[in-house]
């Protein structure tokens, strides 16, 4: 720091990093007053004291939650995309530079920002993220099934449905010519598509009711929601049904 005590400030850049982050501070007539690094731990310690400005940062993963913590305290956070902070990075680039860089990019107004995110809608973000997780799992799981089946010479039409409807069916009827271990194996690998069945019902449940909560949600809500019931909500839990 330039000097011990900061009466006023007109812009903060922050590079935000795993556990340390990388601060840089310019007063109003846009001289560099302030170059540290901090532990994550102590961003509300450090920032309690510091004259309320425009704090800028790059969009990541932790932007929002340092956003929505910086304006509790009376700052005013900018989310900016990285691609509009590249062109004010002035020398090497590093953790110093980068934030400089994202102090001078808080300060144009007509830069386009990434809004700020609430607590609400990140959880709406990552359980699409876990939902389509689990789908890809799923989708796997019954491929196996049926690359199984084929390898006993055994094809079921295509379809979730006609898979799902058939297969305890085949085990029965084969049972003597599907070795007991495959038997086994697939019984497995059901056993697995139904709990996958579940947890996508269930965190689909729990889009919907953030949806209906969450205002900025609804749009992307109708963009998704076909894939909020689930391919296999329309079905049974169990063989036959």
């Amino acid at each position: 720091m330039a000097k011990n005590t900061i009466d006023e400030l007109m812009s903060i850049g922050i590079d935000i990093g795993k556990d340390t982050f990388h601060i840089v501070a310019f007063d109003p007539g846009g001289q560099l007053v302030m170059r540290k690094q901090i532990k994550r731990l102590a961003l509300v310690a450090t920032f309690v004291k510091l004259p309320r400005c425009l704090v800028g940062m790059e969009a990541c993963l932790s932007a929002h939650f340092v956003s929505r913590t910086l304006r509790k305290l009376g700052f005013k956070p900018r989310i900016i995309p990285a691609i509009y902070v590249k062109p004010f990075i002035k020398g090497q680039k590093n953790d110093y530079n980068d934030a400089e860089a994202v102090a001078e990019a808080a300060l144009r107004p007509n830069l386009p920002t990434v809004p700020e995110k609430s607590q609400e809608q990140l959880d709406w973000q990552a359980l699409h993220r876990v939902r389509s997780r689990l789908v890809s799992r799923r989708t796997a799981t019954i491929n196996q099934i049926r690359a199984f089946l084929i390898e006993q010479g055994i094809t079921v039409r295509k379809g979730l449905r006609a898979l799902k409807n058939s297969l305890e069916a085949i085990l029965e009827e084969l049972k003597y010519e599907i070795s007991p271990r495959l038997r086994k194996i697939l019984i497995g690998l059901y056993g697995d598509w139904l709990w996958l069945d579940d947890r996508i019902d269930t965190v689909s449940k729990e889009i919907g009711q953030i949806s209906r909560t969450e205002e900025n949600c609804v749009n992307v809500m109708t963009i998704h929601s076909p894939l909020l019931l689930g391919p296999m909500a329309r079905y049974g839990s169990s063989l036959g049904q």
